[in-house]
């Protein structure tokens, strides 16, 4: 059982991983959650460590190795926690948490039905389930630190900050947006509002 992986990414795909290691090369499938987190963290570049879900898809004429990997061995629980809701298997789950863990721990804590049927593959009928099945048992889940959350909501912060202020000198909404889309296209790890505005200022001054 293949319960931890280490080595370097070799090639990427849509949900899975190539992480080579010890001279072989494995695929190892991860939620996009983990996937943002990861990529976020170090752009799949250097060292890296995966805890992996080692199971085996059974199919008409063979058993299929297949791996899951996560950041650590909370994600993992959790991931173990969601597919014992019944019919949810592990391809399934690894579709589904698409969104920052803690979010969905949240959800289902709240009962939140509405954010539950919006995650991959899962609807109305299923979100229900997974509300009864696990509502009160992944408080702890919600405590997950999920980083490149945290930095999507700070540049949102930033950017709305400068918005207002474009708007307070007069420009239209929809130009001041545009600015500033296009800057943080431009320099996408700007972390102040003023930052921001230099970026757009330098911009226009270059336009013109």
């Amino acid at each position: 059982m293949i319960s931890r992986i280490t080595g370097t990414v070799a090639g990427k795909r849509e949900g899975a991983l190539q992480v080579a290691s010890g001279g072989i090369c494995y695929e190892v499938l991860v939620p996009l959650a983990v996937m943002k987190a990861i990529e976020k963290k170090n752009g799949f570049e250097g060292q890296l460590e995966l805890i992996t879900y080692h199971y085996y898809q059974m199919k008409p004429s063979a058993a299929v190795p297949v791996l899951i990997g996560f950041q650590n061995e909370v994600e993992k629980e959790f991931f173990e926690k969601f597919i014992s809701v019944s019919g949810i298997g592990p391809k399934a789950a690894c579709r589904a948490l698409a969104e920052p863990f803690s979010s969905i721990a949240g959800a289902i804590d709240s009962g939140d039905v509405a954010f539950l049927r919006r995650l991959p593959g899962v609807g109305e009928q299923r979100a229900r389930h997974i509300v009864a099945k696990l509502q009160g048992k992944v408080g702890k889940y919600g405590l997950i630190r999920d980083e490149f959350v945290r930095g999507i909501k700070e540049q949102e912060d930033t950017r709305n900050e400068a918005l207002d202020i474009l708007l307070q000198l007069q420009y239209k909404k929809d130009e001041a947006e545009d600015m500033l889309r296009k800057a943080l296209e431009r320099v996408p790890d700007i972390k102040t509002s003023e930052e921001l505005l230099n970026e757009v200022y330098r911009e226009r001054r270059t336009a013109s």
